[in-house]
């Protein structure tokens, strides 16, 4: 239940963001296709893979930081994957266009899976890391 509380209050956050934006600014951003995948597969994820960090560590101590840096490995491709089958990333001419908004040139494509890794690092360093210390987990 620790890990499950950092990607829950980021989700109301960046929700409440959407929202403001699609309703009062009227940024045609289709929530409706975007949230449903971060809302029940990341926390329920960040979760799991806690609990399985608490399982480890009484065999293996390692860093808590090292292992959420590896849900990424995880997540992303199943992201990936939703993304493209809900039609919300097509490929395009020199990059991926995510909700007919955002572009991604080719050459960032390598860039992502590393910058994943760095803030799945901090996230479960600090704040899992804080959130299992307050509970009396290993951290």
């Amino acid at each position: 239940m620790a890990a499950i509380v950092v990607p829950t209050i980021w989700l109301l956050l960046v929700l409440t963001g959407f929202c403001i934006a699609r309703f009062v600014y009227q940024v045609p951003v289709p929530i409706e296709r975007f949230i449903p995948f971060p809302m029940a597969v990341v926390p329920t994820a960040f979760g799991l893979w806690n609990i399985l960090y608490v399982k480890l560590h009484s065999h293996w101590h390692h860093p808590v930081g090292l292992h959420g840096m590896a849900l990424p490995l995880f997540l992303g491709p199943i992201g990936f994957v939703v993304a493209a089958a809900t039609g919300m990333a097509r490929v395009v001419n020199g990059g991926l266009v995510y909700f007919d908004l955002v572009r991604v040139p080719y050459w960032y494509l390598p860039i992502g899976p590393f910058v994943a890794l760095a803030v799945y690092y901090l996230i479960w360093k600090y704040l899992v890391g804080y959130c299992n210390r307050v509970l009396d987990l290993p951290s």
